[in-house]
């Protein structure tokens, strides 16, 4: 925990001094803050072996991941904190899955795989199905996720989460986000069939409903491109995942 709390330190610090450039409450894309660095491994060389690859995930995971999240959350709790636009109604967008929540028991026990159906019943052994996780409404926060959220609260900023996850996932969602110590303004769920053919295309969509109701998104938080990429973004930060990817 000691050498936990060491690695965010100095990548928090680091952050710091790229935030000293930055105008406070600026939202605008060339005053946003620079992210820290992150230490996500290189591919193993060829000849590709996929358990090389499991191997360098998992290492990464189990010295690195938490503290490189948490460098992008202090850096955007910082902005947060000196946001002092006047926007009447500003808002924070928050990603859920390996953003707000991790699925790391999840995707350890299924080996990096995908699993949509099936039991849950033996954690930390496999397999564990994807809908019965989301169903247990037991994903911890991230760290730092939590402390971002009381920043914006404090500053009288909404929180909005959009996610993928289905509206049928939507109530084991409510529950988890509960426990998990946040109590948000809006949680966007993805119907569970439409039209969008990618997970970009609806949550650039649902941005625009939040834009269309009056608030003014200032940041905007994910762990994939397609959380962040699009309008109606405000200031964007990337958590890192190297683990899967999402269109």
């Amino acid at each position: 925990m000691t050498c936990w709390a060491s690695r965010r330190s100095r990548l928090v610090a680091a952050a710091v001094v790229a935030m000293l450039a930055i105008a406070p409450g600026a939202a605008i894309a060339d005053e946003c803050p620079a992210m820290p660095p992150n230490h996500i491994p290189d591919a193993p060389p060829p000849p590709l072996n996929i358990d090389n690859v499991k191997a360098r995930l998992t290492d990464y995971h189990d010295n690195f991941y938490l503290a490189d999240v948490a460098a992008v959350f202090g850096v955007a709790q910082m902005f947060i904190d000196s946001y002092s636009g006047q926007a009447q109604s500003p808002a924070i967008v928050f990603d859920i899955d390996e953003t707000s929540l991790t699925n790391w028991p999840n995707l350890a026990a299924d080996n990096f795989g995908f699993i949509a159906g099936g039991a849950c019943d033996a954690l930390p052994a496999g397999p564990c199905g994807f809908n019965k996780w989301i169903a247990m409404a037991s994903a911890e926060p991230l760290p730092g996720a939590v402390d971002l959220f009381k920043a914006a609260k404090r500053k009288r900023i909404a929180v909005i989460f959009i996610t993928g996850r289905h509206d049928s996932q939507r109530d084991a969602t409510v529950i988890n986000l509960d426990h998990a110590g946040y109590a948000w303004t809006e949680l966007h769920t993805r119907p569970d069939r439409d039209e969008f053919p990618t997970v970009q295309a609806f949550k650039t969509s649902e941005r625009a409903k939040v834009a269309a109701e009056g608030y003014t998104i200032i940041a905007n938080i994910g762990d994939q491109m397609s959380d962040i990429d699009g309008d109606n973004s405000g200031c964007r930060f990337k958590v890192p995942n190297p683990f899967y990817f999402i269109k």
